[in-house]
């Protein structure tokens, strides 16, 4: 039999051959799903040898992810800002870039913000994520594919987290105001996801195809977001690459405040950040009523 060494071996070299990136980590967090251990564990046990009955069961999984399939939907979950959340073919796979913009969004608010949105949510990362530290805010999650909405319930189940679903094609069946909307939403260019790597192009397509220029959906977003907003609300989005400062530029020619970009942790300006201008006081007899909210 051979040890856990030689198999994270051979292991690795497969999926270096099959143009596996981070091939040998990838090797690693399959090998210890298997057994059941820490990754980090292996390292304690190089010298032991596996059962042929799980060598069977690691041999079907790196062939899936030599074949391109996404690490995590075979490992099942995925850590996502300190929280373990279900991955599967429903929606995106959580990535370490939006941790990074849950986390600007987190510094932004001196206090919790009373009603926040999650927008095209997915697997549900950044509303619960945010739910999580948030306890005591009302918090929705929308999202057009019912698919998605079924994972990100699992995940709401799974995390304790008390979160309101709503299926929603963008503001459709949405009302009410909000003091913080943020959302992913598809931004891939159409012609361009023919070019993803095999394991993005596992995610829906619903998820990705922003439209011929990567921006349809994101306009409509941005357009149809601003009656829904609190006088000083944010707006916290995530674009591709290449469409921080167009999406800024956009949101100021709509009216938003204090549009700008920040950068994950490449450095690549793929946040956008804007706030609503103040609303004008109802009349006491409009029966409407407003709820500034100020972010930090």
């Amino acid at each position: 039999m051979k040890t856990l060494l030689e198999i994270i071996q051979s292991g690795t070299a497969y999926l270096e051959k099959r143009k596996i990136e981070e091939a040998r980590l990838n090797m690693e967090h399959l090998l210890a799903h298997v057994l059941g251990c820490r990754r980090l564990d292996l390292y304690l046990r190089f010298n032991e040898t596996v059962p042929e009955a799980q060598l069977t069961t690691l041999r079907e999984l790196l062939r899936r992810r030599g074949e391109g399939e996404p690490l995590q939907h075979l490992l099942g979950t995925v850590e996502f800002c300190g929280h373990e959340f279900v991955s599967d073919h429903r929606a995106l796979v959580p990535r370490p870039e939006t941790e990074t913009l849950v986390e600007l969004i987190l510094k932004k608010f001196a206090t919790p913000p009373a009603r926040v949105l999650d927008m095209a949510t997915g697997s549900g990362c950044i509303g619960l994520s945010l739910a999580k530290a948030w306890p005591l805010s009302e918090i929705i999650l929308a999202d057009i594919s019912e698919d998605a909405l079924d994972l990100a319930r699992l995940n709401a189940s799974r995390l304790s987290a008390n979160i309101k679903l709503l299926r929603s094609d963008l503001f459709e069946k949405i009302t009410g105001t909000f003091d913080l909307i943020a959302a992913n939403l598809p931004y891939i260019p159409t012609a361009e996801i023919q070019s993803l790597s095999p394991e993005v192009k596992r995610d829906p397509a619903l998820a990705l195809d922003g439209g011929p220029d990567g921006l349809r959906i994101v306009e409509r977003f941005l357009t149809d977001a601003l009656p829904h907003l609190n006088s000083n609300a944010l707006i916290a989005l995530e674009v591709g690459h290449d469409q921080g400062a167009p999406v800024s530029i956009r949101c100021a020619a709509l009216g938003y405040l204090n549009a700008t970009t920040a950068p994950d942790l490449p450095g690549i300006h793929r946040f956008v950040f804007a706030t609503a201008a103040t609303k004008k006081p109802e009349s006491p007899d409009s029966g409407i009523t407003t709820h500034p909210f100020r972010p930090a």
